[in-house]
């Protein structure tokens, strides 16, 4: 099957519990280190897989893995509630991401806020008494309190403001299934609505999102069960997209046959032109959970794939422990990168293309600068992909041309032996939308006649112009190897070329209607 060039490639990665991380606790600056690097990597097997998106787990119970001015610290990364782990982990893991060009999205746990005497509960009821709600031993944030809406919104708001995030993802935005007595779905619609107004109103390329239960509803030939989104805890994730209220949903749906793919199907049709991203139950591989074939999974991606949605692997742990082969699997079947879909229903003008790329060949590879791209949004910065290619011109329409993405930086180098055929290159600009440039390509590096006596003669300091093409020239340009314009000459028999340093250029000449000839190359040497 081909590989697209938009698709979300996603994982949760749970820091409830340290379940995918961290492993140890950050008592020191020993602890802050293994805690760092293992992180670090983590994102570099994710990256080697084309993982272009990470949930990550960052108000866990009524706890957070930030300083905040709201909630206390989540005790699995310091190993005491309440107490900093001595560093930014948020802070950390939105710098790491965007290194290695993924997205990181803020994983918001809404409404469970733990054991009823767990830290993070215990601080919300005694601020707020009327706001959690006690089912047996847990506490939940009470969706119909009115207090509810403003206290999430204000966390969203927090992490919206101080970090620089790329998406606020919503877990658990419904009712409780134990909750007695009926349910509205007015009640978690207005804790949406709340949400989507405090974040959009500071930076409205933030995506936001939520995983809804993996059936929102029953079907006409298909029954969800008596477990779906819509009936059961009322979360009405499809009239969210409908009314703009979401840009993404990643639906739980960790089943499998006609439990997953009609209600997959279902999901896209109703996507109203956003991202449905399905939650795949890789963790369902184990044989300690449902034991599935990994045929189970390969099925589902593929599916997902004919059907036009990403998926998003639950948990990150057992992506990477290669349960049954399925991190082996994934590596070949997203064997290229792929970027996130724009969000052209909020802003659709792309950003203007670099104006300049350079390439400099070297025996251990190509180093590439580029510039001279303008933001047409009002996000904060520019980012940029890079493609390659053996062919001339290169083909951006494809996935496989794709080398790096969502770069920060205006360089970057090529490794590769001088024995591989020469690459050509293309770079566009994005904006925080996801909205792609035009490209700027390299211009070949033709091969130059190695005979001295066909470069045009010159002492080092005047170079003589052969008189072929000049009758109507206007001006005489040398550039480099690359093509790019070293010094503009007014048309004349011979260049002043001493300012010039040792190298070897091309001499073309510019005509009054934009027509250019190549003159012939020359060398200068003064030792």
């Amino acid at each position: 099957m081909a590989q697209p060039k938009y698709e979300v490639r996603a994982v949760w990665l749970t820091t409830l519990g340290g379940l995918d991380w961290p492993k140890n606790y950050a008592h020191d600056g020993m602890g802050i280190r293994q805690q760092q690097e293992d992180l670090c990597r983590m994102l570099d097997q994710l990256k080697a897989i084309n993982v272009n998106t990470v949930l990550f787990q960052t108000r866990v119970r009524a706890t957070t893995a930030y300083p905040s001015d709201l909630e206390p610290w989540e005790g699995s990364l310091s190993g005491v509630p309440g107490k900093s782990p001595g560093y930014d982990v948020l802070q950390f893991a939105i710098d790491e991401c965007h290194r290695r060009g993924m997205e990181i999205h803020a994983w918001v746990v809404a409404i469970p806020v733990g054991k009823w005497n767990t830290a993070g509960c215990k601080w919300v009821r005694s601020r707020y008494p009327s706001v959690v709600k006690r089912i047996g031993d847990e506490g939940y944030m009470n969706p119909e309190a009115a207090m509810t809406p403003d206290y999430i919104a204000n966390i969203c708001e927090e992490i919206t403001t101080r970090y620089d995030i790329d998406g606020i993802h919503l877990d658990y935005i419904r009712y409780p299934e134990t909750w007695r007595g009926s349910k509205s779905h007015e009640y978690i619609t207005c804790i949406v609505r709340r949400v989507n107004e405090r974040v959009k109103i500071h930076k409205p390329w933030v995506k936001l999102s939520c995983s809804p239960i993996g059936k929102s509803g029953n079907l006409s030939r298909y029954r969800s069960g008596g477990w779906d989104a819509y009936n059961r805890v009322a979360q009405d994730a499809q009239g969210w997209l409908r009314d703009g209220l979401m840009d993404q949903l990643y639906p739980m749906m960790y089943f499998s046959g006609n439990n997953f793919y009609p209600f997959a199907i279902d999901w896209q049709e109703h996507s109203y032109g956003r991202t449905i991203v399905s939650g795949l139950g890789t963790y369902m591989l184990h044989p300690y959970e449902r034991n599935w074939p990994l045929c189970e999974v390969q099925r589902q991606l593929s599916v997902t794939r004919q059907i036009g949605i990403g998926h998003c692997h639950f948990r990150t742990k057992f992506l990477l422990d290669n349960v049954k082969g399925i991190y082996d699997y994934v590596r070949s079947y997203d064997r290229h990168p792929a970027l996130t879909p724009p969000m052209t229903w909020v802003h659709s003008i792309a950003p203007t293309p670099p104006s300049t790329l350079h390439v400099e060949r070297t025996s251990e590879g190509d180093n590439l600068s580029w510039s001279g791209a303008r933001d047409c949004s009002d996000g904060p910065y520019l980012l940029y992909n890079i493609y390659a290619s053996t062919e001339e011109p290169v083909d951006i329409t494809r996935a496989e041309n794709l080398v790096a993405i969502r770069r920060p930086w205006t360089s970057l180098t090529i490794k590769r032996s001088a024995n591989k055929p020469q690459l050509h290159y293309a770079v566009t600009a994005i904006d925080r939308y996801g909205n792609e440039s035009e490209p700027v390509r390299s211009i070949s590096n033709k091969a130059l006649p190695i005979v001295q006596s066909s470069l045009l003669p010159n002492n080092g300091k005047v170079l003589s112009v052969p008189q072929r093409h000049l009758f109507d020239a206007d001006l005489l340009i040398v550039c480099d190897l690359q093509g790019h314009t070293v010094k503009t000459f007014v048309n004349r028999p011979q260049l002043n070329i001493s300012q010039l340093p040792e190298g070897i250029y091309q001499l073309k000449t510019l005509h009054k209607k934009g027509h250019s000839h190549r003159l012939g190359y020359f060398s200068i040497k003064r030792k």
